[in-house]
């Protein structure tokens, strides 16, 4: 039996709208007509796994053509528990490459995605764990391969989700191209 209980909760200061704390501009969306171009070439289905960018990743890709084909979800991981327990990344730090590569091939297999990119990473000022400010970990999961890699980006925190979005899907767009090149 569940209970339901109503609470008000007071913010102070400005809260700020999606579109004003990442970029949603042409770039991004040309970005995802790109990956959605490449996906629907190579019958491609991606995913994503998010932390720092609370699912602003998904966004951008849903809103591309056809996107309804080829994206197969996101799995939006803030708490490091359910990146443990659902996306099966190692006890420890979640700002890892541990935790990228892992968060990147829970993503493809939970939702059954060839292609796959994962974000984790601390955008500051203060940072839970001891890693600098600005520091992102992207994993990518690629047709059961998975790597991963580190930036440092500088900026305050809105600086860093903006680069961290457009990295990621750049990642995507270029592991997608990359495959067809093998083909």
């Amino acid at each position: 039996m569940s209970h339901h209980v109503e609470t008000e909760e007071l913010i102070e200061g400005e809260a700020a709208e999606p579109e004003q704390r990442v970029d949603t501009d042409e770039d991004l969306a040309e970005l995802c007509s790109e990956i959605a171009e490449v996906a629907l070439e190579r019958d491609l289905r991606i995913a994503t796994a998010e932390s720092l960018t609370a699912g602003n990743i998904a966004a951008n890709l849903g809103r591309a053509s056809s996107s309804g084909t080829w994206f197969r979800g996101s799995i939006v991981a803030y708490a490091s528990e359910v990146k443990y327990s659902l996306l099966q990344v190692p006890r420890g730090p979640v700002v890892s490459e541990e935790a990228a590569t892992a968060m990147a091939s829970g993503a493809a297999s939970a939702l059954g995605a060839d292609l796959a990119v994962a974000v984790t990473g601390e955008a500051g000022p203060e940072t839970n764990e001891d890693v600098e400010p600005g520091t992102v970990w992207f994993g990518i999961a690629d047709h059961g391969t998975t790597s991963a890699e580190r930036v440092v980006f500088e900026g305050d925190p809105k600086d860093v989700l903006a680069a961290t979005i457009e990295r990621a899907l750049r990642l995507l767009r270029d592991h997608a191209r990359s495959g067809a090149q093998r083909e």
